[in-house]
């Protein structure tokens, strides 16, 4: 690494210094940055646990547990200077223990997390967002096990090891190198993926795209999926009977579909669930001061929307990216046939009332973003 000296056009290298040099420590210090910080590994990851010891018949505790975007579970952990040479069968370990976690344990080693951390946020809540599902009823969670590795050199055993359970296995397992530099006054922290490469890794990836593709292929017989299909190829006729906003929408196995509102990062959306069917207008923008934005201004203009959409529930969101405003009908189920009318007759009607009441309002808005 080298810092740049612009002033007389050159470089100057930053030498690399031991966790221990510096004073670092693995708990105190190493562990708390990946704690608040997991983007540090190249991806999303949610934290759901710290020093977890809560497998049966052990004391032995990991230091993160956290979740993907896929649902699944991931064993982190963290070694400072030195990997050590028993590192990998210690992360082994942990995976198989985390294997046997179900749904409702895995919400509650969360919850349980936030409340220690005095956060007054709600467990199911966050891993539905973060998953991207509506309801948590239909988050599906580990249904594999990750490891990252963390540490400042790897010992060959072990880079031996990670290696044929990687290409042998294909056990999901990842090594980073964490190195700390220090120049003048100011500390730096690199955090490199060494193993797999990028190549292999990249390989890797696309056979287990290809693997999930097709099972989830197998995953659209089982009944919730077919519901869904079935639900929508008999709501999609009757909305295109009266209005053009889903013409180009094709049935789908989600328990949601989506409609363009002119406004990138904003839809149109019905959604069906066991227990309730809902028409939203839902912000998603990748930026939640855009989302809000949107969102207050359309709040002024509340009681002129309400008159034509009916009573609507403005869920703002606070501690949430997205923000939305919705009609719901309770009591209905998609897992009842005999509800279906009931749920197409509201969701139709309110979907034209939601497009009717928004769709000018939402142009003068696209315009304010564009201008901005």
């Amino acid at each position: 690494m080298f810092v740049i000296d612009k002033e007389n056009n050159k470089i100057k290298k930053i030498e690399p210094k031991t966790f221990s040099e510096l004073g670092f420590g693995e708990r105190k210090h190493l562990q708390e940055w990946l704690e608040s910080n997991p983007e540090a590994f190249g991806e999303e990851l949610l934290i759901i646990q710290k020093e977890f010891d809560g497998f049966n018949d052990t004391r032995e505790r990991l230091d993160l547990l956290a979740i993907d975007k896929q649902g699944n579970l991931v064993v982190i952990e963290n070694k400072l200077d030195d990997s050590g040479r028993d590192v990998t069968w210690q992360v082994l370990k942990y995976a198989s223990y985390c294997s046997s976690l179900t749904k409702q344990q895995i919400k509650d080693i969360y919850q349980e997390y936030l409340d220690k951390k005095d956060v007054e946020e709600n467990a199911e809540d966050n891993i539905s967002e973060f998953i991207g599902v509506e309801d948590f009823s239909e988050v599906q969670l580990n249904q594999t096990q990750r490891i990252i590795l963390v540490s400042g050199n790897y010992r060959k055993e072990v880079t031996s090891t990670v290696l044929w359970l990687l290409t042998k296995y294909n056990l999901k397992i990842q090594c980073f190198k964490a190195t700390p530099y220090k120049y003048e006054n100011e500390f730096f922290l690199n955090i490199e993926q060494i193993i797999p490469v990028k190549e292999i890794e990249d390989f890797t990836i696309r056979m287990a795209e290809k693997a999930k593709d097709e099972q989830n292929t197998q995953e659209e017989l089982k009944t919730r999926h077919k519901l869904r299909l079935e639900f929508w190829k008999q709501l999609l006729p009757v909305i295109n009977a009266k209005s053009n906003l889903f013409s180009n929408i094709s049935p789908s196995k989600d328990n949601w579909i989506s409609a363009g509102t002119g406004v990138s990062g904003v839809g149109y959306n019905f959604v069906i669930s066991k227990s309730y069917a809902r028409t939203e207008v839902y912000m998603s923008r990748s930026n939640k001061e855009e989302n809000k934005f949107i969102f207050d201004k359309l709040l002024e203009k509340k009681d002129e929307i309400e008159s034509i959409t009916g009573k609507l529930e403005w869920e703002r969101l606070d501690n949430k990216k997205a923000s939305r405003i919705k009609q719901e009908i309770q009591g209905v189920s998609l897992y009842e046939k005999e509800d279906w009318e009931k749920m197409i007759d509201f969701m139709v009607d309110s979907m034209i009332k939601l497009e009717a009441g928004f769709k000018n309002h939402l142009k003068k808005i696209n315009n304010e973003l564009k201008s901005k």
